[in-house]
């Protein structure tokens, strides 16, 4: 067994605070049942008391210790797509800790389709508790780099690559009709409805799970959804996140996400080319090109559209 995970594992079993990678992105992992670790998830994201966590688990006997519910639906989708990135949010049993779930009575679960993360959550012994392994409200990462340029305090960073997703998991809550989503990512509503009818009745929704604020995943340089080509504008200081490359033209850096027009290729890669023009100097506006609100482009968008919502007041 590879002695950074059972370092690791040890760690979250001695109430620390671990950063290790999933097929989304990395997460920030502590003991689903020890709060005062939990409360230390908290402190060093510097993330508000009234956005839940994401508990993860390795094997569904788990989900006894998380939720009370007895739904039939819930292993029909787990059965289809876990491991996987597809959190349901379900009513929460009474031992998880308030602090995990900000007060609410629903909790978040998932189990992630990454060996060293279910290596890492069997060996420790719990549920892992585990937000994005980052600064609230900034881009997500997708390397070992990532998490240390943003949380170099976490106790431990596992590092075994690259994240083979690159977007958050799909996040839904069940209804009596259906099912209802709360977050947008990898899965799409059209996978899910293969199982269950989606509920599209117009309610409001709280904050009941993560990634439902307007502002999010953003880089701390302007960024902005390429809407259209302004040609008397100075691009020199401008960097693209490419897409099609249509527009790389006009720009003086370019990263492009994707060599064969694939979305997934644009989800793997997006957050990534965040950070690398966020660290470079000479690039002083981020510019993303926008995609086709359709599949895993529903989930893009999304995200862009958080990164971009702060630099448009």
């Amino acid at each position: 067994m590879d002695i950074n995970l059972n370092k690791a594992a040890q760690l979250i079993k001695d109430g620390k605070v671990v950063a290790f990678p999933t097929e989304t992105v990395y997460g920030l992992g502590a003991n689903a049942f020890d709060p005062d670790a939990v409360a230390r998830i908290f402190e060093l994201k510097e993330r508000p008391s009234f956005d839940p966590l994401i508990v993860h688990i390795s094997h569904l006997d788990q989900l006894n210790e998380l939720t009370e519910i007895k739904d039939s639906r819930v292993h029909m989708l787990a059965e289809r797509f876990w491991p996987g990135p597809l959190t349901m949010v379900l009513p929460k049993h009474q031992n998880v800790p308030d602090i995990v779930t900000s007060g609410l009575p629903t909790v978040g679960i998932r189990m992630p389709a990454n060996k060293t993360a279910l290596d890492l959550i069997s060996l420790s012994g719990c549920p892992v508790a585990a937000p994005s392994a980052n600064k609230f409200g900034r881009i997500s990462p997708t390397t070992a780099a990532h998490v240390k340029k943003q949380l170099s305090e976490a106790d431990f960073i596992l590092d075994v690559g690259k994240a083979t997703i690159g977007i958050e998991s799909t996040i839904i809550r069940l209804t009596n009709y259906g099912f209802k989503i709360l977050r947008n990512g990898f899965i799409t509503k059209e996978e899910i409805e293969e199982i269950l009818p989606f509920d599209n009745s117009m309610q409001s929704e709280d904050l009941v799970a993560p990634g439902m604020l307007k502002s999010h995943y953003s880089p701390d340089k302007k960024f902005l959804i390429l809407d259209n080509i302004d040609h008397t504008t100075d691009k020199s200081k401008a960097g693209l996140i490419s897409f099609t490359g249509a527009y790389e033209k006009y720009f003086s850096k370019v990263i492009k996400v994707s060599e064969r027009n694939d979305l997934k290729d644009y989800a793997v890669n997006m957050f990534d080319a965040m950070h690398q023009f966020e660290d470079d100097q000479s690039v002083e506006v981020i510019f993303a090109e926008p995609v086709e609100e359709k599949g895993i482009g529903i989930a893009i968008m999304d995200r862009l559209r958080k990164a971009e919502y702060n630099w448009q007041q």
